[in-house]
């Protein structure tokens, strides 16, 4: 994390942009016991099917995305949040252009 991003407000949105054909993303808080990173994906990307030994916390900042956990769709849109359990399958996929900042936390 830069220090000019420490104690003040930041717009979440602006620390990332959209790029087409694409999903990227932005580190912004790497601890030994968790990160904060943020995600930009273009519609129609997303991430295959994939675990994570810990659980992980999935905020929208904007758009709309399907979250499939288990097997189980879930759509997530801008304002909502939800939680993917550590060492379950889950996959994320741009229903349409989404932003989402994912808290993970390493422990159990």
């Amino acid at each position: 994390m830069s220090e000019e991003m420490k104690a003040k407000s930041i717009n979440t949105n602006n620390l990332i942009d959209y790029q087409e054909n694409s999903v990227v993303s932005r580190e912004i808080i790497k601890k030994e016991t968790g990160t904060v990173t943020i995600f930009a994906f273009d519609k129609g990307e997303g991430l295959s099917e994939h675990t994570a030994p810990f659980d992980a916390m999935v905020q929208l900042i904007d758009g709309t995305a399907e979250i499939v956990i288990s097997g189980k769709k879930n759509i997530v849109e801008k304002g909502e949040m939800i939680i993917m359990p550590g060492n379950v399958p889950h996959a994320l996929n741009a229903v349409e252009r989404f932003k989402m900042v994912l808290t993970m936390i390493r422990s159990n």
